[in-house]
């Protein structure tokens, strides 16, 4: 394994497992996931903000496994609900809630609502074992439906409206998620500067050897 072109998603989500691939594509770099290793203990998702557990999850698992890691943490912020489930979101409905029971909790506690405001928030984090994390940012508004609509995705995805294309996450195709999702603005402001990060972690690896 090429240290310089070797890069581990610290996670085991299928759903973002299949985004990343398709964003990174064209990248001259192995990137693993944390599938392709043993079991390694879960990171406890405590901060208070999407980019401290982001780069949380980042710096753990390249602590864990010695190689540079990409964590992202992202979620749902609705306007009427004072921000929540917000860092909450894929708990929002308790620990180890499905997708179904956290959409079932938001459209509860939505209901008779008329602002519906929302925007989904994504934080990616890059690290080595040690030293400062690089972070990018990908923010996209919508509106929350009142019923769920589509039956791709994951997530909150068949409740989050996007009115440009008139359609829920869940409606659209990959490719169309890929071009506005959170997640692919971040990941676009990633891709932009990738040869500075792969500069910037050589760098990182050949001062901090592990």
């Amino acid at each position: 394994m090429d240290l310089d072109r070797a890069l581990v998603l610290a996670t085991r989500n299928p759903g973002k497992i299949s985004e990343f691939d398709t964003l990174f594509a064209g990248f001259d770099i192995d990137i693993r996931t944390l599938n392709d290793f043993g079991p390694i203990p879960e990171v406890k998702e405590e901060g208070e903000t999407f980019e401290d557990n982001a780069v949380e999850k980042a710096r753990f698992t390249a602590r864990v496994l010695g190689l540079p890691a990409l964590a992202d943490d992202s979620g749902l912020s609705v306007k009427a609900l004072g921000g929540l489930p917000g860092v909450y979101s894929a708990r929002y409905a308790g620990e180890g809630a499905t997708d179904a029971a956290n959409n079932h909790k938001l459209l509860e506690a939505m209901k008779g609502v008329e602002d519906r405001e929302a925007a989904f928030t994504c934080i990616i984090a890059i690290a080595v074992p040690r030293g400062p994390a690089l972070i990018y940012e990908g923010r996209c508004e919508g509106k929350i439906t009142r019923e769920p609509i589509g039956r791709d995705g994951f997530g909150y995805d068949p409740l989050f409206y996007y009115p440009p294309l008139e359609k829920t996450f869940a409606q659209m195709s990959r490719e169309e998620k890929n071009r506005v999702s959170h997640r692919a603005k971040a990941m676009e402001e990633l891709r932009s500067e990738f040869h500075k990060v792969l500069i910037w972690l050589r760098q990182r690896l050949s001062e901090e050897p592990f």
